[in-house]
């Protein structure tokens, strides 16, 4: 009688590999390796961008940080201080787009980070060139797309909605409604590219990062850039108003896009620092297991999405009295 032969049992690390293992087609927001606790890394990741909302203090950022680095960095007191030509103009929005960078508005940035986390590893000479490409196309598309509105500001002049400081229905002025749809959309787009990363729901930029690698980078970019559009940080608005006065396309141009670079620096700095520091190690850590890259990944763009929707869409409603939503006394 023959016997069948047995298959040997799987060890614990091929185990563990396939557990990690997703379908066999990657794109650049999903790798193909699915975490084995995906549903964990996801409500973790949102509850995160939820309690954010809860203790985030507009006040404190805006001003207390905000107009404090605005200040050290210009020599003198940003905010309520006319902006004496050009030349002041640009120094003013580069100044004020880093004085931004933690702003409500702007936080969001850091999820661009996740993206570039678990690149292959270079050597020592090539390690910062490799880490400032993918910086650069991010700087790229956000210049881009805030240059382009910038231009926009400068040739309507006061016809658009950040001059319009009446009170509507239930106190929402249409400077507020533009920057809650704006932030709103993007916010629902980063909580989809987390999916996304998370192999949940379908990459949609799959065929366009295996036929080009470095446009997603780009689209993240844009992405920034387009937080310019409907900011209601008081500094930015002082520069918009600036802008829009001038009826100069190239001022404004050029001055959006630094407003942009600004928003970034920071982001830009950290980067390079882990990547000059830990970049190496924190390769061999997503190589040994690729679904840790996915998580991380995921986790920015959920946080960062979640964040987003909750606090210009939902938050805002409770500050008008229209729903409830907890906030620590602080914050309210």
């Amino acid at each position: 009688m023959a016997q069948t032969a047995q298959r040997p049992a799987a060890s614990p690390v091929r185990a563990r590999r396939a557990a990690d293992s997703g379908p066999a087609s990657s794109s650049f927001f999903f790798n193909g390796h699915a975490p084995r606790r995906r549903a964990l890394v996801g409500v973790v990741a949102a509850l995160f961008g939820f309690a954010l909302t809860v203790v985030w203090s507009a006040q404190f950022v805006d001003r207390t940080i905000g107009d404090n680095i605005a200040d050290t960095l210009l020599g003198h007191a940003a905010k309520g201080t006319p902006i004496a030509g050009a030349l002041a103009g640009l120094a003013f929005a580069l100044a004020t787009g880093v004085a931004g960078t933690f702003t409500a508005c702007n936080v969001a940035v850091f999820s661009a980070l996740a993206p570039l986390a678990g690149a292959p590893a270079v050597s020592r000479r090539g390690r910062m060139a490799a880490a400032l490409r993918p910086l650069s196309r991010l700087a790229l598309g956000a210049v881009v797309v805030s240059a382009v509105y910038g231009a926009v500001v400068s040739l309507a002049g006061r016809g658009m909605p950040q001059f319009d400081d009446s009170q509507g229905g239930g106190g929402f002025s249409g400077r507020l409604v533009q920057a809650m749809v704006v932030y709103g959309l993007i916010g629902l787009l980063m909580t989809y590219l987390g999916l996304a990363a998370l192999g949940v729901v379908r990459d949609p930029l799959a065929r366009l990062s295996r036929r080009f690698p470095g446009a997603p980078m780009l689209v993240m970019g844009a992405l920034i850039g387009a937080f310019l559009i409907g900011r209601p940080f008081p500094l930015f608005r002082q520069l918009f108003r600036d802008a829009a006065e001038s009826h100069n396309p190239l001022y404004g141009a050029v001055a959006f896009g630094l407003q942009s670079i600004g928003n970034i620096t920071v982001m830009s700095v950290l980067f390079l620092l882990v990547a000059g520091l830990f970049g190496e190690r924190l390769h061999r850590w997503t190589a040994r297991r690729p679904s840790r890259a996915s998580a991380l990944m995921a986790a920015g763009f959920l946080a960062a999405g979640v964040f987003l929707v909750l606090y210009w869409d939902v938050r805002i409603l409770a500050v008008r009295e229209l729903i409830w939503y907890p906030m620590a006394p602080w914050a309210a």
